[in-house]
């Protein structure tokens, strides 16, 4: 059999290098979950300060936080990103609603907002959905790949070569 060279590696690109820095937290469910509410509240009340809660500030800022969110979560938790961020989004969006006349207004605040702003939301999810189904797909291939490594060591990865220890009835008495 020929024997194949290896290639040497290729050189990073400088956008490679620069994503590399970033920080790379591997949340639970739960933690992810509490980082989305949280942010998306903060951003919240930040853009009822400061520009008067516009809509089109905070879904472009929810956009983002759903992408950190579906890249952060850790991969055992990957299915919870896009059940997570919708939640995060209608958390966020109380300080912006503008309800008045107490808790019945502003609970009628909410869901008009979240019903007027319903593309937001489902780009957010929908971003957060396609970055999980790609760390899935991307997951999984690393896990065939290691499988079939192990598959080509000698012996075949799954012990079969090795002698297995012979049980020896126990005497009783």
């Amino acid at each position: 059999m020929p024997v194949v060279p290896a290639r040497a590696p290729r050189p990073a690109s400088p956008a490679a290098v620069a994503l590399r820095r970033f920080p790379n937290p591997r949340l639970t469910g739960l933690g992810a979950g509490l980082f989305a509410a949280a942010v998306m509240l903060v951003l919240g009340f930040f853009d009822w300060l400061l520009l008067d809660g516009s809509a089109a500030v905070y879904g472009v800022l929810f956009l983002l936080v759903s992408a950190l969110t579906a890249f952060w979560v850790r991969e055992a938790d990957l299915v919870m990103a896009p059940v997570i961020v919708p939640i995060a989004f209608a958390v966020g969006i109380v300080p912006i609603s503008g309800g008045e006349g107490g808790i019945g207004g502003q609970t009628m605040a909410v869901i008009t907002s979240l019903a007027v702003h319903a593309g937001w939301l489902y780009g957010g999810t929908l971003i957060a959905g396609l970055i999980t189904c790609v760390r899935k797909v991307r997951a999984m291939g690393r896990r065939r790949k290691g499988a079939g490594a192990a598959a080509a060591r000698p012996g075949g990865g799954t012990g079969g070569d090795r002698a297995r220890p012979v049980r020896r009835p126990t005497s009783r008495g």
